[in-house]
């Protein structure tokens, strides 16, 4: 580590390049500095990813209740056909993907759950560590518009 102060970058390699830069001095504070800048960095693209895991969980509920109701329909009018059309096969597809779209399902509500548990646990050791700095009288709380 340098005397003075380190540089950070994070690249993303998605649609922009946005860079950050952090102050690192050796003491437990440029630690929590450094945590804490790394937190602010990555909180929206938790937050965005945990917007999108809900919406595809909303979309996956809508896509099964459709696949339901078509499969009772497709039942329906096998029932009623007077031509002997054997639509099982399409009915049991139906039910397979339904069947897909149900596990897909629950793997994105379990990774949402540890994702916000994860989020939690984060924010409650950052505030922690925050109250023992300024408890300490290490750390001075910065203003927004001041780097």
């Amino acid at each position: 580590m340098c005397d003075a102060e380190c540089a950070v970058t994070v690249v993303s390699n998605e649609s922009a390049v946005k860079m950050a830069a952090l102050a690192v001095v050796e003491t437990p504070s440029g630690k929590d500095a450094l945590a804490e800048g790394m937190l602010d960095l990555l909180r929206p693209a938790v937050q965005q990813l945990d917007l999108h895991v809900h919406s595809v969980r909303e979309s996956q509920v809508e896509l099964r209740e459709h696949i339901d109701n078509l499969a009772s329909e497709l039942c329906r009018i096998n029932e009623h056909q007077k031509v002997a059309l054997d639509l099982d096969p399409y009915v049991k597809k139906l039910l397979n993907a339904r069947r897909r779209v149900v596990l897909v399902n629950n793997i994105l509500q379990n990774a949402q759950e540890r994702l916000r548990r994860l989020n939690h646990n984060v924010a409650k050791e950052t505030a922690r560590r925050k109250t023992m700095l300024e408890a300490s009288g290490a750390f001075t709380p910065r203003s927004p518009s001041k780097p």
